[in-house]
């Protein structure tokens, strides 16, 4: 029997297993939930030895556990370090769900159930594919080490101390995530970079409490007022943002790269269709599919102040408040952003009032892959075998942590390989799996290992 044989007859174990991992409640922002974090750490690690892998050790640390295992033969082989997630996003709204999201039910092919998709049966793919290749051919054709996280869905705020402090354990020649999209279910990508973000709170402090607008309208500074005219001016008329000194580091994409980005069969009425607008708005000389991915931003994301009630409340509000993001690009360094924006607020703060600048936890780099870096080109040779077709190469206009923090502690690059959707409600309640792209995700890492020996 050879591996792909094995897959085959253990397939309604593989997917069984699935079920279970499912069922525990692995949300990770959420305090009663941290048991939960644990036993799915402890269901990886187990999961891992009976596959056959060694050294398997679950490191807990302030928040939620880390587990690492391996399988080392040849020193002369290339390592490929394989990185998951087992914590999952909160439920909400439950109303929403048509089946309970910690109860997994299979439907038309599909497993239902929350982290079925993000990130629990594409993490498990590798693990029964490595499980496959051990128990027919009692080896790998690489080295592997596997790394999976509890606390990926809230940023990961114990993963950049533990890299720094474990570089030689974690040591590899490529990091390979199963944590991620391929375009549709019939047509592959590679992605070559995802932007970097960064957060902060504007608190506007006016008067010592609401009062009376007929009695102090006009006599003194309404907190709204000035935080509007703070917010107004982070941009200009065409979509710029006019924050002093935020362009100054771009690095703009090579001309190849944009050529790659121009050939997705995107089109700007289906982007306006799909958000349901009725045109398209940004920073001009650029098109919608450059705005979002290889252009940053700063978004205002929430806005409160004043009364919110129903009907009219006529005071002058005490407090306004505002939370930003910006999403970076290559040569932008977050810490510098940040501190360009708090110079910026001080300088359009109108007089009357006091404001707060606070910086939010999970400033992130931009993160940027060759697109013909070997990690690339094997995972498109088995993504073109996989799908019988080409994969497209585009950028994400969202941030993933892991990507650059591998690539500052490691010095090694990170290449997408998991086979989940858009259309499967990740984040969102009916989240859903494929048990197609499962066995497609099983094979395909079979494929991608013997690939990434050669192209090593």
């Amino acid at each position: 029997m050879d591996w792909q044989e094995y897959l085959n007859k253990h397939r309604d174990r593989f997917v069984g297993e699935l079920m279970e991992f499912v069922k525990i409640p692995s949300i990770s922002a959420q305090s009663q939930h941290k048991d939960d974090v644990l036993k799915a750490g402890e269901w990886v690690a187990e999961r891992l030895k009976n596959a056959g892998l060694d050294h398997v050790e679950i490191f807990q640390t302030e928040g939620h556990p880390f587990v690492y295992a391996d399988w080392i033969r040849n020193k002369n082989l290339p390592t490929i370090l394989i990185y998951g997630h087992f914590d999952v996003q909160p439920t909400d709204p439950l109303d929403l769900w048509d089946s309970p999201p910690f109860e997994p039910v299979i439907q038309d092919g599909r497993i239902y159930g929350r982290g079925a998709s993000d990130d629990k049966g594409n993490l498990l793919s590798p693990i029964a594919a490595v499980e496959a290749m051990l128990k027919t051919d009692g080896s790998l054709p690489i080295n592997i080490k596997f790394f999976a996280e509890g606390q990926e869905e809230i940023g990961s705020p114990q993963l950049p101390q533990f890299i720094s402090g474990h570089r030689d354990l974690l040591a590899c020649d490529l990091v390979v995530s199963a944590d991620g999209l391929q375009w549709s279910p019939d047509q592959p990508k590679i992605e070559i970079g995802y932007r970097g973000m960064m957060a902060a709170e504007i608190e506007v402090q006016g008067p010592v409490k609401d009062f009376h607008s007929g009695l102090y309208g006009g006599v003194v500074q309404n907190p709204i007022h000035a935080l509007a005219h703070i917010l107004a001016s982070f941009h200009d008329t065409k979509g710029r943002v006019a924050v002093s000194g935020f362009y100054d580091e771009v690095i703009e994409p090579s001309e190849e790269e944009k050529a790659l980005l121009a050939r997705l069969p995107v089109l700007e009425s289906e982007i306006r269709d799909h958000v349901q607008v009725d045109e398209l708005f940004g920073e001009s000389g650029y098109t919608a599919m450059e705005r979002g991915t290889i252009r940053p931003t700063l978004e205002i994301c929430g806005i409160q102040g004043g009364y919110q009630g129903e009907g009219i409340k006529g005071v002058v509000p005490a407090l306004a408040k505002a939370k930003i993001t910006c999403r970076l690009v290559a040569g932008q360094d977050p810490d510098k952003i940040m501190e360009a924006i708090r110079v910026h607020v001080k300088t359009f703060t109108l007089p009357g009032v006091r404001v707060n600048f606070m910086n939010c936890e999970g400033r992130v780099k931009a993160y940027d892959m060759p697109h013909d870096h070997k990690g690339n080109i094997a995972v498109s040779n088995v993504l073109k075998k996989l799908y019988g077709k080409d994969p497209f190469v585009s950028r994400c206009g969202g941030t993933i942590p892991i990507c650059p923090l591998f690539l500052d502690g490691l010095g090694v690059h990170t290449v997408n390989f998991a086979f989940s959707y858009e259309d499967e409600n990740l984040h969102s309640p009916n989240e859903f799996f494929r048990l197609e792209s499962m066995e497609k995700g099983q094979k395909g890492y079979g494929m991608l290992l013997r690939e990434l020996a050669k192209v090593f």
